[in-house]
């Protein structure tokens, strides 16, 4: 299994050269890297020193780049779905329908990525995966997709089994999820068998994330109050999907109290310009990514006293809002939604209250 890497930050922050930098870090102290770039544009290919490609190029000893291209990504798993709804449907409609005509559907394009991800992990060539995504919140959601969609089986589950609409869409299910994750679902595997291989991809995607030494990002800012902001945001927002944020990179900035105290109790780590094709300077600031992580965790679940913990740091409280449904509850903040799933001891409890204290949402029952 291989360690996945992710940068945070706003536009402009230098993102993508630390993610190049940190990659031929790792790679000169042997471990094998790929770095996955979701920019299409040979702008990220001139950076890394690579032409535009979609398969793994190796461009130094340990180190292969690809550059991700959605078209191509949807394409090769097009005549699959032809195959597969010949199978299940009588009358095929998308015989006369072509990889090369398809245009990405909003939010296909993150689902792609993960799954690329997810394919590079499961080859085991690699020690090392560093995702050079937009570093943004679309970076988050896809980082996310696997808590979302076990949350719509979850809770839909019921209805796809007994409604008219389930059962229409019931034929589409196996093309649609083997065209974005190449794997043969069916409705059945969904709605009716607790530990199938629909399930079990997903709950290895929640538990990959939920562990710091699978998943893990780090937040680039300048020390512009713009960008620090922005970061900030990130960091609370990277909260909701259940991603550690492991540390704080300073990129052309140097390392002040205040600084240290936006940020605070991550670590912060000042890196130098780059000068030219000299990348040795940045290489060496830059702090060790494979060692252990000592960062507050998202989520804390205290049976023994009635609480949940949501670590959510960036955020006022006027942007957190708590709700309970169920056995579930829903917080919404950083333009995100998180379904938390309580454990059985506590499911039926109402909430007895919540407040916020020092960048935690802490929930009693």
């Amino acid at each position: 299994m291989s360690l996945i890497l992710t940068f945070l930050g706003k536009g402009g922050s230098g993102r993508t050269t630390i993610a190049l930098a940190a990659a031929k870090k790792m790679a000169s102290s042997g471990s094998k890297v790929l770095l996955i770039g979701q920019d299409p544009s040979p702008s990220w290919g001139m950076l890394v020193g690579a032409s535009p490609s979609p398969s793994p190029v190796q461009i130094a000893a340990n180190l292969s780049v690809v550059q991700q291209q959605t078209t191509l990504l949807l394409e090769r798993s097009w005549d699959e779905i032809k195959d597969l709804e010949s199978q299940y449907l009588r009358s095929p409609t998308l015989k006369n329908i072509y990889g090369q005509e398809l245009g990405v559907l909003p939010g296909m394009d993150q689902a792609l990525a993960l799954n690329s991800i997810r394919e590079y992990d499961k080859t085991g060539d690699y020690d090392v995966i560093i995702y050079d995504g937009s570093g943004d919140l679309a970076t988050l959601r896809t980082f996310g997709i696997p808590e979302v969609f076990s949350w719509y089986i979850r809770r839909f589950r019921q209805v796809l089994t007994e409604s008219d609409i389930g059962k229409i869409l019931s034929p589409f299910i196996q093309p649609i999820t083997s065209a974005i994750l190449n794997v043969s679902w069916t409705a059945d595997d969904l709605v009716n068998k607790p530990s199938n291989e629909a399930n079990d991809i997903l709950d290895q995607g929640r538990k990959a994330l939920a562990n710091p030494n699978r998943i893990r990002a780090y937040l680039v800012t300048t020390d512009d109050p713009v960008a620090v902001t922005q970061a900030k945001y990130l960091w609370g927002s990277a909260q909701q999907i259940g991603l550690t944020v492991a540390g704080v990179i300073l990129n052309q900035s140097e390392l002040t109290d205040t600084l240290a105290a936006e940020f605070a109790p991550l670590s912060l780590t000042s890196v130098p310009s780059r000068i030219g094709e000299d990348w040795q300077a940045v290489i060496n600031a830059l702090p060790n990514f494979q060692e252990g992580v000592n960062a507050p965790k998202p989520l804390t679940i205290e049976i023994a006293s009635n609480q949940v913990r949501v670590f959510l740091p960036g955020l006022a409280k006027n942007q957190v809002k708590l709700t309970q449904s169920g056995p579930e509850l829903t917080i919404e903040a950083g333009d995100q939604r998180r379904n938390i799933d309580v454990p059985e001891s506590l499911r039926g409890k109402p909430v007895k209250g919540a407040k916020f204290l020092e960048g935690y949402l802490i929930i009693s029952f």
